[in-house]
């Protein structure tokens, strides 16, 4: 039976601090009329929607319950935050088997309902799981996003705002690569509202600029690992992330946002998943926008890739 799409419908499958906070998010955005939340838990998940809903007067009128695969198939939009938590001193990488695990019993269950709409994957390591869930799903690439670096980006836009004091939706700059310890700030092409980085930084009487880089790139790639040592788990950057993705899909923005896709071929790198700007619309990810990088950065965006690309390898799939 070929399945119609709700447009108004969105999904969440896992509902952990991320799935939870996403939901809550997504509630309060008016995104959606109705919000399917499953877990492998399903009190919790039955809990987290009624809670949820106790709020929906103070929002907008919307339909929030627990379901299972069959009531999710119709969605717009199916997150998946669904996996084991990163622990203190753990990386996103060390999650990759006991994820890849929990991905085998959700994605084909997806897939076998003929589902029409964008998967958008939010559970880490991200790239891996957006590279796991294409070849699982059999989904066309475009329908298959991860959040990847939305959040990263976020993060150093917030960083840049505060050392610059601007607002940081002047702030243009993107974290590209993985999701994680090998991320790479994009510098060469960083700019406040069209004004070079540096020349901005210099107006502002910032001149140690490659020191300033280096320390804001580091606080940006470990704030997880620290927001985790201080609360055990981050969630709520990465529901607004969620939601500004959802957004851009249900709008049919055409936004330019840093998630994770399959390349082939951009900056030489092949048959993996991971961040680079593209637009996304009402059919996921349109086409990727090549973003001036130098030799650096090509080079750390390649290392990035071939690491990811050696986990990927070591995959049953």
């Amino acid at each position: 039976m070929s399945q119609s799409v709700n447009a108004r419908k969105v999904a969440i499958v896992g509902c952990g601090f991320v799935g939870s906070a996403a939901a809550f998010t997504l509630m309060q955005s008016k995104l959606f009329s109705e919000m399917v939340l499953l877990d492998a838990n399903t009190e919790k998940a039955e809990g987290e929607a009624m809670d949820i809903a106790h709020g929906i007067s103070f929002a907008g009128q919307m339909k929030i319950y627990a379901g299972g695969y069959d009531d999710i198939a119709d969605a717009a939009v199916i997150v998946v935050t669904a996996g084991a938590n990163q622990k203190p001193n753990e990386t996103r990488l060390d999650l990759v088997h006991k994820n890849v695990n929990i991905f085998k019993s959700i994605i084909p269950e997806i897939a076998k309902r003929d589902f029409k709409g964008i998967l958008l994957i939010v559970a880490n390591p991200v790239d891996i799981l957006t590279y796991v869930a294409v070849k699982l799903s059999g989904l066309t690439e475009n329908r298959v996003i991860g959040s990847g670096t939305v959040l990263d980006t976020a993060r150093l836009k917030y960083a840049l705002s505060e050392h610059l004091e601007v607002d940081s939706r002047n702030v243009h700059s993107f974290i590209i690569g993985e999701h994680g310890d090998s991320e790479i700030a994009a510098w060469s092409s960083a700019n406040v509202s069209g004004v070079p980085l540096n020349t901005f930084c210099e107006m502002r009487g910032h001149f140690n600029h490659e020191k300033s880089m280096e320390a804001i790139a580091e606080k940006v790639k470990n704030s997880a690992y620290e927001i985790i040592s201080k609360k055990h788990a981050t969630y709520y950057g990465v529901a607004m992330a969620v939601k500004r993705i959802c957004e851009c899909i249900v709008r049919d923005e055409k936004s330019i946002l840093p998630v994770s896709s399959m390349m082939h071929g951009n900056y030489g790198i092949d048959d993996i998943s991971l961040s680079m700007p593209g637009i996304v619309g009402a059919n996921g990810i349109e086409t990727l926008i090549p973003i001036s990088l130098d030799e650096k950065e090509t080079a750390k965006l390649q290392e990035s890739a071939r690491m990811l690309k050696e986990i990927a390898a070591g995959l049953d799939l």
